[in-house]
């Protein structure tokens, strides 16, 4: 009886230190945060590109399949690159017709609207686009070393 209260105790000190520990604020880096360009909120500024309903009306099919192709590598490449930090659709219709949205990693609009012209959809007019400086964690760019041992296939 001595033995299984001990243990079970045990465990809920365990339990108890590791809970601990994950609510501790971890330590800070200064090299991370240096080459990550964060300022001392552990921020920095970025430039969203939202993507808007073009007004281009393309029916055919092939051609709008070769588009979107080019879309999609286009946004592999500038990942690639670091330029691009966050891309992706919304999943549903909204009243701004914004279809999907970019993170440049950049704070400088004007470089932002170069790289996103760099994208077949955009130059057919399949996209328009706003852009919007933005705030954010400088830890953003991090997560896209681990997307791809996430995800099974590329769309």
């Amino acid at each position: 009886m001595k033995l299984k209260i001990s243990l079970i105790l045990t465990v809920l000190a365990t339990g108890l230190i590791f809970a601990q520990q994950k609510a501790e604020k971890p330590k800070f880096n200064q090299e991370l945060a240096t080459s990550l360009g964060a300022d001392k909120y552990g921020m920095r500024p970025y430039t969203v590109v939202m993507l808007t309903t073009g007004t281009a009306k393309i029916e055919d099919k092939a051609q709008m399949s070769e588009l979107m192709k080019g879309h999609m590598t286009n946004i592999g490449k500038l990942a690639n690159e670091g330029k691009i930090v966050v891309a992706g659709p919304f999943l549903e219709k909204n009243k701004e017709n914004y279809r999907g949205m970019f993170i440049f990693n950049t704070k400088s609009k004007e470089e932002a609207e170069q790289w996103v012209k760099t994208d077949p959809a955009v130059q057919a007019g399949v996209f328009n686009y706003e852009i919007f400086p933005w705030y954010g964690s400088a830890a953003l760019p991090l997560y896209l070393k681990h997307h791809g041992e996430i995800a099974k296939e590329n769309p």
